[in-house]
């Protein structure tokens, strides 16, 4: 069976920085793309950052654009989401998810639908 397990996030005071990690099993990693998403209290689960499978493309949303870098390391099966400059808004729990397509040719897709796998999500909280 797939399993995403993450780790990192926690507690950090505005403009730190985080590092959250999500090392994948069970499943061929380098063949299918990874994303991020978090959910904030009281708001909807949002798409922050994805990279395809090939490694050839990334994606953000707008509100983390320049902020945050998503990276991958099949050697290590692996996915990263490096958070700067972290903001009171940035504060949610966060979740890492694999593209259920196999080799997606598309590039990166933000629609949570397309994704079938999830971590178990870490809680990053940005002190103001």
């Amino acid at each position: 069976q797939v399993q995403l397990v993450q780790s990192g996030g926690g507690l950090v005071q505005a403009g730190g920085s985080l590092r959250l990690s999500c090392a994948a099993s069970g499943m061929p990693f380098s063949s299918f793309g990874m994303g991020w998403f978090r959910q904030a209290p009281g708001k909807e689960r949002e798409f922050v950052a994805g990279i395809n499978w090939s490694n050839t493309t990334t994606l953000y949303s707008d509100s983390v654009k320049g902020r945050f870098t998503i990276s991958r390391d099949n050697a290590k099966n692996t996915v990263y989401l490096q958070m700067d400059t972290l903001k009171s808004e940035d504060t949610a729990v966060y979740f890492c998810t694999r593209d259920q397509l196999f080799r997606r040719r598309a590039g990166v897709t933000t629609t949570p639908n397309a994704y079938d796998i999830w971590g178990q999500g870490t809680q990053v909280t940005v002190s103001s």
